[in-house]
């Protein structure tokens, strides 16, 4: 609104019902939701807004009472030129311009998935320099003006820091980028090692933490999750790099039904050529198979563990949380797989042999007609 008229000069409408349209329209053309979002994902993000309004709030407006509109914790703001409206919304963070009506930026739109923001604060970088005042005071000294002036400008170091609905932590955004600066260097270790130390556990531990690390006083022996493997099989060796940082329950089941000779001679019993192999079924027609705990378990969909590459190794699944011994590799990227399965290691070795088995012949049901079976898998 205009202040001093109240005339309305901008309306953004971001009711679900609005998203509702989209998502009806797209899947007529079978176009994907904003950036890949497709109708499961949408669906878990509505019922995320629904459990969101349906949230008892303390309202402190008038008087101390409690109240179910969760929504009211959502956090709107104006970047401090006022030109950027700063809008917490289902797809993530909109930075929009609002005399152009334009949105210009979503920021955790990769993150948006699994969190929904609920807005935050702003930490502008450092200030801009006012070049005039730089060059009166710097009068006669040509070189260092020039010097500065071929220097490259550093991008700000401004952060915006979010809160999220139903979770203990808080969220920092910026513009440097660690990981990405050590995929430009090629450094695989200090890829790593950005990726695990992105997340820094900011809150106590709940009961699920303390029975996956094993500190709740009932078992003092730490689960051994192991951190590479080496699938043999007979067609050859394939060497496999696991993530037990990032997806510990889907390492240590993997790990222990390894360990317990559970994939031993399990067969291929799915191979789709330019797209993945799959195993870990003991039935070997793809309904077989249940975790080391007994029946299912829950997903890990870590933001830098994404079907982005081929030979990733990954949980197949019937739908959300309910992953169970079976396994498959890619052959190609897949990134419409994102969100849906937990990737949980990485093909460092054996490629050639991943390649000579997504090539085999297979029958109508995409199951090779000579039999590919896992023989052991060790843990390293």
């Amino acid at each position: 609104f205009e202040f001093q008229s109240g005339k309305s000069i901008v309306q953004y409408d971001e009711r679900m019902k609005v998203y509702d349209k989209q998502v009806a329209k797209r899947q007529a053309s079978e176009v994907s939701l904003d950036g890949g979002m497709d109708a499961i994902d949408y669906g878990n993000r509505a019922a995320r807004e629904r459990e969101m309004g349906d949230t008892t709030i303390l309202n402190m407006t008038s008087k101390v009472s409690y109240q179910e509109c969760g929504n009211q914790s959502l956090h709107i703001q104006f970047d401090p030129t006022g030109r950027y409206l700063v809008l917490p919304t289902v797809i993530g963070i909109k930075v929009i311009d609002w005399s152009a009506n334009k949105c210009r930026k979503v920021i955790g739109k990769g993150d948006a998935s699994t969190l929904r923001f609920l807005g935050g604060v702003m930490i502008m970088g450092d200030a801009k320099v006012d070049k005039q005042m730089h060059l009166a005071r710097t009068a006669g000294m040509k070189s260092t003006t020039n010097s500065s002036d071929k220097k490259k400008e550093k991008i700000s170091d401004s952060v915006l820091i979010a809160m999220a609905f139903n979770k203990r932590r808080f969220y920092v955004f910026s513009h440097l980028d660690p990981i990405a600066e050590a995929n430009e260097k090629g450094d695989s270790e200090e890829q790593q090692k950005a990726i695990i130390s992105r997340d820094v556990l900011n809150e106590p531990p709940d009961s699920d933490d303390l029975m996956l690390d094993n500190i709740n006083g009932n078992d003092a022996k730490e689960a051994k999750l192991g951190k590479e493997a080496i699938l043999r099989t007979t067609m050859g060796d394939i060497h496999i790099r696991l993530f037990p940082d990032e997806t510990p329950r889907a390492i240590e089941n993997f790990c222990g039904h390894a360990r317990s000779g559970y994939y031993d001679n399990v067969i291929f019993h799915r191979v789709i050529k330019s797209f993945m192999l799959q195993t870990g079924d003991p039935l070997g027609d793809g309904t077989g198979g249940e975790s080391i705990w007994g029946g299912e378990f829950e997903d890990e969909f870590v933001r830098d563990l994404r079907h982005d590459r081929p030979f990733t190794v990954s949980m197949a699944n019937a739908g959300p949380g309910t992953n169970g011994s079976q396994f498959f590799i890619t052959t190609v990227p897949t990134p419409w797989l994102d969100n849906k399965h937990t990737v949980f290691g990485r093909v460092t070795r054996g490629m050639d042999i991943c390649s000579a088995i997504e090539n085999v012949k297979v029958d109508e049901l995409d199951k090779p007609f000579n039999e590919i079976s896992i023989v052991s898998v060790d843990i390293l």
